[in-house]
């Protein structure tokens, strides 16, 4: 009924607010309210693609990270962060391949063995992108995307061997996807970006000024860099769970139903709040992004080193 309220939650309970749906009016009051608070509000559409985001201007008054972050990219520093970054995708790839095979060791040893290879494949190319050595990202760049690409083969083959049979699912497709699986993946990616994007600003960095992913007008390099690294225990592990389960998503006219956005974001807010380790304790994965943001952060800074966050099978 018009008017009527649904539910009331605290602002002191909220750290972002994400609009997944068309049609929704946020009161000013509410919007400046969230700014004072510093709580961003993002907006994705229904596939997943991130639009716009809300903020309170002063979270993004820092300097002397952005200077230290812009230098960083003609120098070593680049280069480690572009490595970790990407060897973070491939060992978190490792990581959930080895957490989905587990249970098929006494049930269908052949995809068992199977899927391990294709573990031990993904991990040797991690040790030839820790291993490469250049002067600048510039140099190394291709080099990167290269092994990342042979990895990423033999990462989404795998999954497909996993996924129960009745999906169907002819492989990963990103810009245009039309099946549900790559649909549910795009849009639970979306949801990761918002938190990702956060957590960038929040630590006082430029979430234009990447590494491993190149310069272009418009492009968030530092957050498609650091999403990486989260993308697999984030959403892939949430969303392959979904279906192996038999939960049943739906599309219409190719975009996936509001019920079953609804669902998606459910479940991959769930890992958001799951409990991972970090630094020897358990903390949430949402608090895992934060930490790892600001340590992009002091890395540049010359506090400390950056290494990826790889989570546990």
């Amino acid at each position: 009924m018009k008017g009527q309220v649904v539910e009331e939650y605290p602002l002191c309970n909220i750290d972002h607010v994400v609009v997944a749906s068309g049609g929704v009016s946020l009161s000013s009051d509410l919007i400046e309210e969230c700014a004072e608070r510093g709580i961003p509000i993002s907006f994705i559409t229904g596939t997943g693609r991130p639009y716009a985001k809300l903020m309170g201007a002063g979270l993004v008054g820092t300097v002397r990270t952005r200077r230290e972050q812009l230098l960083a990219y003609l120098d070593d520093r680049g280069v480690r962060l572009a490595k970790a970054f990407s060897c973070g995708k491939l060992l978190n790839q490792v990581t959930l391949l080895k957490y989905m095979s587990k249970y098929r060791k006494d049930t269908d040893v052949a995809l068992y063995r199977k899927t391990r290879e294709a573990a031990s494949a993904i991990e040797g190319l991690a040790r030839a992108i820790e291993s490469l050595s250049g002067d600048s990202i510039d140099v190394l760049r291709q080099d990167i995307l290269n092994l990342e690409g042979r990895a990423a083969q033999a990462y989404w083959n795998a999954i497909a061997d996993l996924l129960i049979p009745d999906l169907d699912w002819k492989g990963r497709e990103t810009r245009g996807a039309q099946d549900v699986v790559n649909s549910a993946l795009n849009y639970g990616y979306g949801i990761l970006y918002c938190q990702v994007e956060r957590a960038v600003v929040l630590a006082g960095l430029d979430p234009y000024a990447g590494f491993l992913h190149a310069d272009r007008s418009g492009k968030p390099s530092l957050v498609l860099d650091l999403v990486e690294e989260f993308r697999q225990m984030a959403v892939d592990k949430a969303i392959f769970g979904m279906l192996n389960k038999g939960m049943r998503l739906s599309q219409e006219d190719g975009k996936l139903t509001e019920d079953s956005r609804r669902a998606i974001a459910g479940k991959v807010n769930e890992r958001l709040e799951g409990e991972e380790m970090y630094d020897k304790r358990h903390c949430k994965l949402r608090t895992v992004i934060q930490m790892q943001a600001r340590r992009v952060a002091a890395f540049v800074r010359g506090e400390v080193a950056y290494e990826a966050w790889v989570g546990r099978w």
